[in-house]
């Protein structure tokens, strides 16, 4: 049985501090993106990369968190959020993701899910780039998603409103960032915050961001490859 894990030593203002943060970030990291695309004379015929922006500007925003930690704190930041070994095995946390990718599908078929034009779809124009997106999907993606929703943000709310509310609270924050992405569609907010549940559950009781991330990684890889054996007719609902 796994040691305790010890409460968070950050506090709300130090998420309101990086929440504040984060447009900055976000920008300052599309923008760079895209003057070296355009510089590059890529940025008209190669928009998937307009992504790597995305995750550039997480890149600056846990660079900032980083140096706070450090100068604040006196805390590393890797270890502060648990970016550890797990106590949960890889392959159990990779079938985990696995089924619960084939159990919100099929939620969405029960919930009537609409479609959606998701901006992603406008990204898998040829090979190259369906390959650029998944690969993004399954690693750079969940590790970003789930430093900042399970590990930053969840303990926190474990510490103020107990395990299964702060689990869920950090869930419909996961849920209402991606909630522009399919048109504010209360289904898709609904599904996403499933998902990010579960992964806060892994994040527990693993005591590890990374099994959090290694079972977000296999969710996505899951309803990717549904997409692709699908013929490439509907983007994954809630990737």
């Amino acid at each position: 049985m796994r040691e305790p894990e010890p409460p968070p030593f950050w506090n709300y203002r130090d998420l309101a501090m990086l929440i504040g943060l984060a447009p900055l970030c976000f920008l300052a990291g599309s923008q760079t993106v895209k003057s070296v695309l355009w510089i590059a004379g890529a940025g008209a015929t190669r928009k998937v990369w307009e992504l790597g922006g995305q995750f550039f500007g997480y890149g600056l925003l846990f660079a900032a968190l980083g140096a706070f930690f450090k100068w604040e704190y006196g805390r590393p930041l890797w270890d502060s959020l648990r970016g550890r070994r797990s106590s949960v095995r890889g392959t159990r946390a990779v079938l985990l993701g696995c089924v619960l990718a084939l159990a919100i599908a099929l939620l969405g078929l029960l919930l009537k899910a609409p479609e959606i034009q998701s901006p992603l779809k406008d990204m898998f124009t040829d090979r190259a780039s369906l390959f650029f997106v998944a690969l993004v999907g399954v690693t750079v993606g969940p590790l970003c998603e789930e430093l900042m929703f399970r590990g930053f943000m969840q303990p926190l709310f474990v510490r103020s409103l107990g395990l299964a509310w702060g689990i869920l609270a950090a869930g419909i924050c996961f849920g209402l960032l991606h909630l522009p992405q399919y048109g504010l569609s209360w289904r898709h907010g609904v599904l996403i915050t499933m998902a990010g549940s579960a992964f806060g559950w892994m994040r527990h009781a693993s005591g590890s961001t990374l099994a959090a991330t290694v079972m977000h990684g296999a969710y996505n890889l899951t309803l990717f490859a549904g997409f692709v054996a699908s013929g490439g007719k509907d983007v994954p609902k809630t990737w």
